[in-house]
Parts: C-alpha cells; structure tokens; sequence
C-alpha cells in the first residue's frame, strides 16, 4: 500500500507544475495584457488547485499511516528526528512548507474569484500562484541531488 500511494504521490507532483506552470503563464499574461478574465483562466486555477488539493490528500495518507518518515517517526524517535536533516526534512519541513503552499494557492485562487475587476483578478492569482509554485519548488526532493529519490518512480 505504501509503495502505490508513494508513486501516485510522486507522478502526481507532475500534474501540480504542469497546471501551476500553466495557470501561473495565464495570469501573467492576463495581468499584463489587460485582458479579461475567463472560464479557461479560471479553468486552469481550478485545474491547479484541484491537483494540489490531490497532491496534498496522497501526501497526508503518507504521513499520517503510511510512510516511516511521518508521524510514526515522531512516535518511536520522538526529539530526536529533528536531529537528522532527513528526518526533518520529511517529518516537518517538507510537510509544513507544502501545506502552505496548498493554502497560497487556495487563496489565490479564492482572491481571484472574488476580485470585481479583470486585470486584478490575474494579478492577485498570479502573485499567490507564484508563492504556491515556489515553495512546492523549493520543497520537492529533486533526484538530481539524491539518486535515492527518482525523478519518475515506478
């Protein structure tokens, strides 16, 4: 069990930056061409959020029931997970800077919506999108630095 949401987990990261690659490209674009705000914009923001929203689900079922970097770590190593950088990394930070990520985007979707004027409303997705893409950037284990980490696993 733990090996197929840890794939789905992993292939579904690919989905998060594709759409966010691509909403983040909308609302630039839309800000900065003054032009109006429409269903394939806030398709793409629905898109984006939906896959974080996902993205984020497999991510919890990880950490909380099936990964030994969650909170079982936390149960048997207690303090001392936070004494190694993997442990950390997996146990707080990753999960942390994610789920801030999540929320960024929500709100800037949420912000978007609810904007009256066009222009503002690609401004203010475009900015929380940003935010949202950075941290995921940020916080994904790359496996071009840890070859124990595949780009692709299957």
């Amino acid at each position: 069990m733990y090996s197929t949401v840890l794939i789905l987990h992993s292939w579904t990261r690919w989905l998060v930056l594709l759409f966010g690659l691509i909403a983040l490209f909308r609302a630039f674009s839309g800000w900065q061409g003054r032009r109006p705000f429409t269903g394939a914009d806030n398709g793409m923001g629905a898109a984006f959020i939906g896959s974080m929203h996902l993205q984020m689900l497999l991510g919890l079922i990880l950490y909380f029931g099936l990964s030994p970097f969650g909170m079982k770590a936390f149960e048997t190593a207690g303090g001392a997970v936070m004494k190694d950088p993997a442990g950390r990394f997996w146990g707080v930070e990753h999960i942390a800077a994610m789920v801030l990520a999540v929320i960024a985007a929500q709100v800037g979707r949420t912000l978007s919506k609810k904007a009256a004027d066009p222009v503002v409303k690609h401004k203010k997705a475009f900015i929380w999108f940003l935010i949202a893409l950075v941290l995921v950037l940020l916080m994904i284990p790359w496996g071009v630095w840890n070859p124990a980490r595949p780009l692709f696993r299957l």
